[in-house]
């Protein structure tokens, strides 16, 4: 064959640039090697090894150059590109540094292979080794650094950079868009909005070429530096503005609360992409307007458009604000058919909507279908599976985690305590304390709540002298803990005191502050207190009434009681839980109004339970009503067959009234049913 034709063959290895072109790639390797030109031609060899490293052989690209008697510099950077492309760091520094001559373009390759791997410690001693700086070296560090987080170091280098082309270019810039576009990146990330107008006022000045690609990057600062007017103007003046343009625009206008501008911008293009739907969805979900989130994916999918990863993350929050199951199941099964139901991020917003959405079980169920995990998804199960009750899962799962965060600490501290088991969240508290890992105020909150529920006062006010030493004594959350602590220590002054000092309360420190008040009995302070947070504008919660309805309870207000229930009815909307019935029942109890209680029972919606008719039967017994006492303690014992205390205090009314026989009576059934009195218990710390 002639050599004419063999270059033919050579230039249809250019064509080859698939996996599955490699069975002809190897037929004309073999075909070169027969003819006595793979190694004679060296144009032909590095045609050949290039084939190799565009169809992903690299271990084939490997073994030829090492076959390859001759090489040339083209050689050495076709496999040092290779190298770069695929992570192989090792093996690219290695060729590197054997490299007989090294140009240009070898500099460029290997700072661009590190750069693109994340290892920029590595790029910079490269980049601070290299004889002769370029602009594509200057960008691919700037770059870099950006892309990586960081962007502070990457403007500096983009000052060493203007003092380097300075030197270069003689006194003159000459501006190159691609460093320039890295730089207004970096000044888009961290918000550098002044840093970001100086750069782009000097492009003006000197009058560069701003490309599509420099102008959305512009756009991109200013949007997310707030600067919405200015992006605006830059987007209007392009004449056709790309989706990444109108993206960052749509999320600015998101991020400052105009949701109507960034539906004006998304109604400029006629076919948006899913990424400018995803832009207005999750633009909804952080304004709180789940329902209008949800009418912009529906209005996706009807147009054809087929949601993503972000589409289903942003779209499961709504769900989960809205709290409708039914949303959740069907956005399980539309993911399930996209095949992305099991990608960590939808997969953690799923079961995340199916917590919210209250069916624990649904996302237990989903949660055991999962292969991979990460630590945000097992935090959130270990919160999951204690809200549950499920705290020996939780345990599991808390001690699978090889690489604990502060999250997974707090969330088992905050699980075990609010599940009755205050001194094993210490425990975990002091673990975290022995072996010295960083806490922030949601841990020494929690802990601080766990000493409440025991009540160890001496340990809780050390957690909170270590609040202090860290600054932090004086944050809202730890104060409001504090509160609720130094409360239920019987400290209630202490705890007032603590609230008046508070610069800032919302309705969670008014609330620690009345519950306090009511269960030490202090019903008229709380009572003043729920004026003062009216007077002030904080909206009352179903908390809040707890504690002013236990307030009514304690000090015998029957008729202000009834009013806030009433009012919490029907002029605050919200609707009784089984707290505030069992608040009324006691009110009534207690005061006597014995067939008011039993009435309030029966108007109740929710289940009653044993602790609604102990509180009449303490009526019955305070006032002396026998024959309903005998009534309620049947209930009572129907509900819990072996409850003592019922049949122990209606024996003892009997024979407070004289009626011995009937007293004896009650004793002998106990007796016969074999039901015994539960001894006391108290409680000390040692």
């Amino acid at each position: 064959m002639e050599l004419q034709g063999l270059q033919s063959y050579a230039r249809l290895l250019n064509s080859l640039i698939t996996p599955n072109c490699i069975g002809q790639g190897k037929q004309l390797h073999l075909l070169f090697f027969k003819k006595g030109v793979l190694f004679s031609t060296l144009t032909i060899a590095n045609r050949l090894l290039q084939m190799y490293l565009r169809c992903g052989r690299l271990r084939d690209a490997q073994n030829l150059f090492d076959e390859m008697p001759v090489r040339n510099c083209f050689t050495w950077n076709s496999l040092l590109e290779g190298y770069a492309k695929s992570g192989h760091k090792t093996n690219m520094l290695n060729l590197f540094h054997s490299m007989p001559h090294k140009n240009e373009y070898s500099w460029n390759v290997i700072l661009s292979g590190f750069s693109r791997a994340g290892e920029l410690h590595d790029a910079q001693q490269l980049f601070n080794e290299m004889p002769q700086k370029n602009g594509v070296a200057w960008n691919t560090m700037i770059h870099g650094y950006a892309r990586n987080g960081k962007s502070r170091i990457a403007l500096v280098l983009f000052k060493d950079f203007l003092k380097w082309e300075t030197i270069e270019s003689g006194g003159t810039y000459r501006w190159d868009p691609f460093i320039l576009a890295s730089v207004v990146g970096a000044c888009s990330d961290f918000g550098g909005l002044d840093l970001g107008k100086q750069v782009h006022a000097r492009m003006i000045v000197d009058k560069v070429e701003i490309d599509t690609v420099l102008r959305s990057s512009l756009v991109n600062m200013y949007g997310k530096c707030s600067d919405l007017d200015t992006a605006s103007r830059l987007l209007y003046s392009m004449q056709d503005p790309d989706d990444y343009s109108l993206s960052s625009l749509i999320s600015g206008y998101a991020n400052c609360c105009r949701m109507d501008d960034a539906r004006r911008i998304f109604e400029l293009k006629s076919n948006p992409c899913v990424v400018l739907w995803n832009s207005m969805i999750s633009g909804y979900v952080a304004n709180g307007d789940s329902i209008e989130a949800l009418i912009y994916f529906d209005s996706m999918r009807k147009k054809g458009v087929v949601g993503d990863y972000s589409t289903f993350s942003s779209i499961l929050s709504a769900c989960s604000s809205i709290g409708i199951l039914r949303n959740c199941s069907q956005l399980h099964a539309h993911a399930h058919k996209l095949g992305i139901v099991y990608d960590l991020v939808v997969a953690s917003a799923l079961i995340d909507a199916y917590a919210k959405c209250g069916s624990h079980i649904d996302a237990s169920n989903f949660f055991g279908e999962l292969k991979t995990y990460d630590t945000v998804l097992l935090n959130s199960m270990i919160t999951i599976y204690c809200n549950c009750g499920k705290l020996e899962e939780a345990k599991c799962i808390f001690r699978e985690i090889k690489l604990k965060s502060l999250v997974t600490w707090n969330s088992m501290i905050v699980g075990l305590s609010q599940n009755g088991y205050p001194v094993e969240a210490l425990d975990i508290f002091c673990t975290m304390n022995k072996i010295n890992i960083s806490m922030d105020k949601f841990s020494l909150a929690s802990a601080i709540s766990a000493c409440a529920s025991i009540p160890l006062l001496e340990l809780g006010e050390q957690i909170f002298a270590r609040a202090t030493v860290i600054g932090v004594n004086f944050d809202q959350v730890i104060a409001t803990s504090l509160i609720d602590f130094y409360c239920k220590c019987g400290f209630v002054e202490v705890g007032r005191k603590l609230f008046d000092q508070m610069m800032k309360c919302d309705e969670v420190s008014w609330n620690s502050m009345l519950m306090g008040y009511a269960t030490n009995g202090y019903g008229i302070e709380a009572l003043a207190l729920f004026e003062d947070m009216r007077c002030e504008g904080v909206r009352p919660t179903e908390i809040t009434f707890t504690a002013v309805l236990s307030a009514c309870d304690h000090c015998g207000l029957v008729e202000e009681g009834t009013n806030w229930f009433h009012l919490m009815k029907h002029d605050y909307h919200i609707a009784p839980g089984i707290e505030h019935y069992s608040c009324m029942i006691d009110l009534f109890a207690r005061a006597g109004c014995l067939q008011e209680a039993i009435q309030i029972i029966n108007e109740n919606p929710h289940q009653s339970d044993v602790h609604m008719w102990s509180s009449i039967l303490r009526g019955c017994i305070e006032h002396g009503d026998s024959s309903l006492a005998k009534r309620v303690v049947e209930k009572i014992i129907e509900l819990d067959p072996q409850n003592s205390g019922a049949l122990v205090q209606l024996s003892g009314l009997m024979a407070s009234s004289g009626n011995w026989k009937q007293s004896a009576l009650v004793r002998q059934l106990m007796k016969d049913r074999k039901i015994q009195k539960n001894p006391g218990r108290s409680w000390c710390n040692i």
